[in-house]
């Protein structure tokens, strides 16, 4: 591993003359709105307008581009959740490269379409990464074709490593946060910034239904999490970290801040509503991790890393459902009501009276838990603040109704 450590600037170097052309420089963008929530000078790396959606093309071309005439005739074989695969088979195909790219049967369905898209073979092997991943492995020895590892890969580290550059190019920061999954990435980055930046620290975010960076800082060594992962940020749901990006950190990422899936939830939607960016739920945990650590930000120079935009929309559907109803913008009420003509008429009057919109309701007369004679209906309102969610409550009251808060979940 030394002699990759010491490499590696050298090797990031000749990652960024190798991708130029091919892969687009993201400029940083500056957000007064996180300025002022962070009471930083807050900069973003927004790889969710990387092409492909991610910064997984930079490692996935770097790394073609070192296999040799031999190795590209044969083809290529990776294992992803979704963003490594879309940016290789992008990459196999700019290259003239044949690759086939296993995918979780959780992977979701935007991910794989986008997958295909590209030109290039998914299968879909396994319930999570590590199951694609040995699938993968197999698929490799029987081909005898080349396996494109998504993180622990000196090439594919290198080509992440880029990210570092062009922060580097543009800023002295004193802190970087980088969203965690197998590592590639921050390795990466770290590596970059121990060249150009070395005063900069730089901060791991995981996600806490995988939390395999501070498994690994507290083992001091690559480690795994030894259960199943289960987040909503399916780029960091590795379950474990690469050896290779481990022992790059080693010394230089020092830190992890977890988070847990509706902090990044909220993470989405606050860049999506105030920053007008899409991010994924692995892109928007570097946000969710300063978030955090706002108060040790104070007065610094932070960059956040966006490492993708590729989110599932009935994900983002929900995400936005659950942020609405936490600042109470969206109100879901269960009412019991007789089943008569015109009751149903008269509870939307009593509500219209408030003020909110109806924007979904369910008439349910047969549920079990519900009196003969009698009937539940869910109600969904769209409301101006936790105040006007106060009010429709009080009316209902005033009327008589019977009223239940279904927990947010």
């Amino acid at each position: 591993m030394p002699s990759i450590t010491s490499s590696m600037s050298e090797q990031i170097q000749a990652a960024r003359g190798r991708i130029a052309g091919i892969v687009k420089p993201t400029p940083l963008i500056r957000s007064e709105t996180l300025d002022r929530i962070l009471n930083a000078h807050v900069l973003l790396k927004p790889e969710n307008l990387q092409k492909t959606g991610s910064f997984k093309i930079r490692g996935a071309y770097n790394r073609l581009m070192t296999l040799t005439a031999e190795q590209k005739l044969r083809g290529v074989v990776a294992a992803s959740a979704g963003n490594h695969g879309q940016a290789l088979a992008y990459a196999a195909t700019r290259a003239g490269v044949t690759a086939t790219i296993v995918m979780p049967t959780t992977a979701a369905i935007a991910k794989i379409d986008a997958t295909r898209s590209y030109g290039q073979s998914v299968v879909l092997e396994g319930v999570d990464y590590q199951e694609a991943r040995a699938a993968a492995v197999t698929m490799c020895a029987e081909r005898s074709a080349s396996f494109i590892d998504a993180y622990d890969d000196p090439e594919v580290i290198a080509g992440q490593g880029t990210v570092g550059m062009e922060i580097a190019d543009e800023v002295t920061p004193d802190v970087v946060i980088v969203p965690v999954g197998g590592g590639g990435l921050i390795a990466g980055i770290a590596a970059a910034l121990a060249i150009r930046a070395p005063g900069a620290e730089v901060i791991g975010v995981e996600a806490a239904g995988s939390p395999q960076l501070s498994a690994s800082l507290a083992a001091d060594a690559a480690a795994s999490i030894g259960r199943p992962v289960d987040t909503i940020a399916d780029g960091l749901a590795t379950g474990r970290i690469g050896a290779i990006p481990f022992e790059l950190m080693r010394g230089r990422v020092k830190r992890a801040v977890t988070v847990d899936d509706f902090e990044i939830g909220e993470a989405v939607l606050l860049m999506l509503e105030r920053l007008k960016l899409l991010a994924e739920g692995a892109g928007a945990a570097a946000l969710a991790g300063a978030l955090k650590l706002k108060d040790e930000l104070k007065g610094k120079t932070v960059v956040l890393v966006v490492s993708g935009g590729n989110i599932d929309i009935n994900l983002l559907d929900r995400i936005i459902g659950h942020g609405l109803v936490k600042v109470g913008r969206l109100f879901r009420v269960a009412v019991d009501l007789r089943d008569r003509p015109g009751e149903l008429g008269k509870l939307v009057s009593a509500i219209a009276a408030t003020g909110a919109n109806v924007r979904a309701i369910d008439h349910d007369r047969t549920r079990r838990d519900v009196a003969i004679g009698g009937a539940r209906v869910m109600l969904e309102l769209e409301t101006r603040e936790p105040a006007h969610i106060e009010a429709i409550r009080e009316q209902l009251k005033r009327h008589g109704y019977v009223f239940v808060v279904p927990a947010l979940g």
